[in-house]
């Protein structure tokens, strides 16, 4: 056992070794959590535990395939032999097919993803007569699930509905759950909350479960939401050999439902807890994690680690104040091009899916090999693609391919969108040369007002929000070009750049990555550019209003310099062209907040 321990430090050996009661393991940045976890489940097997009785949650498919590889390195189990490590959903998913028949959850259960979730309350709001134009869909689905999230269950929700909306829900929400367990089937919040209530309403299918897992670790347990917490105490209270790892400083989901009060109150919920701080970070040079602190210190509702490192001092943070857009997204290339390090040392990351369309511009006409991590090119993205159709159709009425993607987002927008052409032809009067005679921005526009196309992907979430961006950015590349076919053509000829998939390896190793922060959290890289950051960009408008999510913008971009091994870039625009509106934005609070120092300015 001393021997397996030998390659950890004196926090993390110290995190390891306390495998009795309740730990709390408070680990910044860089510091070896994923390390820590499965060095405990390793240690575990060595003092004599069965896998059998180990319960490892992780937050990813591919946090929980890691894990698996290294213990089985670090103990020499077969892959047969392995203790369970897993996401919630799929552990759940497992304990249902076996133990779901107490509450009438056949073993042959069927899951529903989001899509067929969201097909399920289309046809309900459709035999309701719940008019679409009146709550979308999706956003009756997104507040099921939030719901669910908490617990809730639909005669709850239905003693505390006020208002038409939250009605509305709630008679949805039972037809909703009625449905599914009639075809015998749950969604993906139902493996959680149908977890707890078999549990509830089971006390010897919990005391089983409770009692064959004498150790239960979590991952991220700041990203848990109110079903996850509570399953982590059942599932623990056997024993009470309960150990989270968690980073209240990297809670940047509170959008899904996670709450990091729940790391905050892990002292109150468990009395007896013994608490570890993981403070050393072996990822990011001296430079970079001063500058990362000294943002991440303003943040008041949280601990915040105060993270050091034996890294060298390394280079300074370069700074940038681009003159637009365009010559922010053509530096970044430039640094890239101008390196001699491989291209899967860089990435760019950026606050909103809609930023990436410059960059990928820049790398498409350098003929530099990009991959989007987490996401799709900007000109494949469905709600793209759906109104590059609606242009399409105007461009050329005979085009059966775009005609079949917007008959499928419905009939009568479809009608709505024909009748619209229709009349813009009557007034130019000049049936073919309609789609000469307007602007393409202006088509756009036509087709939004007429289709009513933002209402259906806008569902309130921060994927609605940054599809309804993506729209808008597309109205950026429209206002360069003076009629359809220009545009059409040039559209066409950017997709074309675009390099044919490849193995996530090849693409790894071939490629700059381009990413949203959210999606960084995670990962690592020599050199990371943090492009946009401008106030109203980042830290986002929607947050500049209310302290706790500027709260947590800072800890997004304290999460973004962290990727950062070498070298940091952050940039800036004096003046940008961003979702169809031309703005002069202040220069980024996080990046005033960097001592000068610190700082190199080109």
């Amino acid at each position: 056992m001393a021997n397996l321990l030998k390659d950890l430090d004196i926090a993390q050996k110290a995190a390891v070794e306390q495998i009795d009661g309740p730990v709390l393991i408070l680990a910044g940045a860089g510091s070896g959590k994923t390390r820590v976890l499965t060095y405990k489940v390793a240690y575990l097997i060595s003092r004599g535990t069965a896998p059998e009785n180990i319960l490892a949650v992780t937050f990813t498919n591919k946090a929980a395939n890691e894990m698996k590889e290294r213990i089985i390195k670090l103990v020499g189990l077969l892959r047969s032999n392995l203790p369970y490590v897993g996401t919630f959903h799929a552990f759940c998913a497992k304990l249902l097919r076996i133990d779901g028949k107490f509450i009438g959850i056949p073993s042959g259960y069927l899951i529903y993803d989001d899509d067929d979730s969201l097909s399920l309350v289309k046809r309900i709001m459709k035999d309701e007569d719940i008019s679409v134009k009146n709550f979308r869909p999706s956003s009756m689905l997104n507040a099921i699930s939030s719901a669910k999230s908490e617990l809730v269950n639909p005669s709850d929700y239905a003693q505390f509905a006020r208002g038409y909306f939250s009605e509305t829900v709630s008679r949805i929400y039972t037809i909703y759950q009625k449905t599914l367990h009639e075809i015998n089937a749950c969604d993906f919040d139902d493996l959680l909350m149908r977890t707890v209530e078999l549990f509830n309403s089971e006390p010897r299918v919990f005391s089983k479960w409770a009692s064959q897992f004498s150790y239960v670790l979590v991952d991220e347990y700041q990203d848990v939401n109110t079903a996850q917490y509570t399953l982590t105490k059942m599932l623990s209270s056997g024993f009470g050999n309960l150990t989270v790892v968690g980073d209240a400083s990297q809670a940047i989901y509170s959008f899904r439902g996670a709450d990091f009060r729940n790391i905050l109150n892990f002292e109150r919920d468990f009395p007896k807890s013994k608490i570890f701080n993981l403070e050393q970070n072996y990822r990011s040079s001296a430079n970079i994690l001063t500058a990362a602190n000294k943002i991440i210190s303003h943040n008041s509702s949280h601990p915040v680690l105060k993270l050091w490192t034996k890294n060298r001092e390394g280079e300074k943070i370069t700074i940038y104040n681009a003159q637009n857009e365009i010559d922010e997204a053509n530096f970044v290339v430039d640094r890239v091009l101008t390196s001699a390090k491989p291209l899967s040392d860089f990435a760019v990351l950026y606050r909103t899916n809609a930023q990436s369309r410059t960059v990928e511009e820049a790398f498409l006409h350098a003929n530099v090999p990009y991959r989007l991590y987490g996401g799709v090119s900007f000109y494949a993205r469905k709600e793209i693609r759906d109104v590059m159709a609606y242009l399409r159709l105007i461009a050329n009425p005979k085009d059966r391919v775009a005609r079949n993607r917007i008959e499928k987002l419905g009939k009568g927008r479809m009608k709505k969108f024909d009748e619209m052409v229709e009349k813009l032809r009557v007034q130019k009067g000049q049936k073919s040369q309609m789609s000469q005679m307007l602007k393409p921005l202006k088509l756009i526009d036509k087709v939004l007002e007429a289709t009513d196309y933002l209402m259906t992907i806008d569902d309130g979430t921060e994927q609605g929000l940054m599809r309804v961006e993506n729209v808008k950015e597309l109205k950026s590349v429209a206002a360069d070009f003076e009629n359809l076919g220009n545009f059409l053509e040039s559209v066409t000829l950017m997709e074309g750049k675009v390099a044919p998939e490849k193995s996530y390896e090849q693409e790894k190793a071939e490629s700059v990555t381009l990413m949203t922060l959210h999606v960084a959290k995670g990962l690592e890289f020599s050199d990371v550019f943090l492009i946009g950051m401008e106030e109203g960009l980042f830290p986002h408008s929607r947050s500049m209003l209310d302290a706790q999510q500027i709260e947590e913008e800072r800890r997004l971009a304290y999460v973004g310099m962290t990727r950062a091994k070498q070298k940091l870039y952050l940039t800036y625009a004096s003046n940008r062209f961003y979702i169809g509106l031309h703005s002069t934005n202040l220069v980024s609070r996080f990046v005033v907040d960097i001592p000068e120092e610190l700082i190199t300015a080109v």
